[in-house]
């Protein structure tokens, strides 16, 4: 790359972590593609199987999307025998969502596909330097904006 292209732009933080994701980004979804997941999807899976069930308000909480858009991506792993909902004892509006075997199977295969992925993209860092990384990207997106 010419640097002499970005100048100005590459010395904000925000233009090298949007340049980052998007190789990050697209070497996911191809990776992801492998298992007929999406980032969201494989993200959704991975919480439910991780915590049985959480209920689809949680879940859209945990993955910080809207309510209302969480119920396509369920209905998508439901019907592929991923997940299923199950009502909430004493909650007819809340429902668990329980991982299915397969889901669970996939989970794990995909995520050792992910870590096979973060493994070949960030080889030039450290492991003490992802550690780094990941603890600061933390840091930025629990600040509060301002609106």
């Amino acid at each position: 790359m010419n640097d002499n292209l970005d100048a100005g732009v590459s010395q904000f933080i925000g233009y090298n972590m949007k340049r980052a994701l998007t190789v990050v980004q697209a070497d996911l979804a191809q990776v992801l593609a492998e298992f007929g997941l999406r980032a969201v999807s494989y993200s959704a899976l991975l919480v439910i199987v991780r915590t049985p069930g959480i209920s689809q308000s949680d879940l859209a909480d945990v993955l910080r999307i809207e309510k209302s858009n969480l119920v396509q991506l369920i209905d998508e792993l439901a019907n592929r025998g991923l997940v299923t909902r199950e009502p909430v004892p004493g909650d007819r509006r809340r429902h668990a969502l329980i991982p299915a075997k397969a889901g669970i199977a996939l989970a794990e295969a995909a995520t050792r596909a992910v870590q096979a992925h973060e493994d070949r993209v960030f080889a030039a860092l450290s492991m003490l330097e992802r550690a780094t990384l990941v603890h600061l990207l933390r840091r930025v997106w629990a600040m509060p904006v301002r609106a």
